[in-house]
């Protein structure tokens, strides 16, 4: 009998869950397109404006659709990413170690004297001579990896591969 009810319980939770999921999918696909709708009569809105701020409207209307492709497309590379190097994301609790310092010092901004002993000179050469050599070759991977980042920033910026344009 106790199995019965038992039973009988996951039955109406089952049902009570799948008459939640209904409605919350209802209310998803009504407030999308709501939002369409006023989307669309605001855009429409915005476009008949003219002169600069039309065209000022209008190249911002331009840069959507491709933000949100490139957006949605950086999401997936990152998911692939945080998959193949087997990646979690911080706990709550690790969020709180790095901040509550941060905090603290935001609180009682006479404590930040506790924070300048870590940047004495000799104790940075001490935690640098402590490293091991895989921590200085993730360094320089690092550091390679900004500098070829940095010098591609820069070739497009420039539209040259080579030093700047002549005037």
């Amino acid at each position: 009998s106790a199995s019965e009810v038992a039973g009988a319980a996951k039955e109406k939770a089952a049902q009570a869950t799948s008459k939640a999921s209904e409605g919350l999918s209802r209310v998803t696909s009504s407030a999308g397109s709501a939002l369409l709708k006023a989307g669309t009569s605001a855009g429409n809105a915005l476009g008949k404006i003219g002169g600069r701020t039309g065209r000022a409207i209008g190249f911002v209307q331009s840069l959507i659709p491709p933000t949100i492709y490139y957006s949605k497309v950086g999401l997936e590379l990152g998911k692939l990413v945080f998959e193949a190097r087997k990646m979690n994301p911080p706990s709550v609790a690790t969020f709180q170690s790095y901040f509550q310092p941060v905090l603290s010092v935001a609180r009682n901004p006479s404590s930040i004297s506790s924070y300048t002993a870590a940047l004495n000179p000799s104790s940075i050469l001490n935690r640098a001579r402590n490293l091991s050599t895989a921590q200085y070759a993730s360094a320089a991977v690092v550091t390679a990896e900004a500098i070829g980042f940095f010098s591609v920033g820069e070739m497009i910026g420039r539209f040259k591969v080579v030093g700047y344009r002549s005037s």
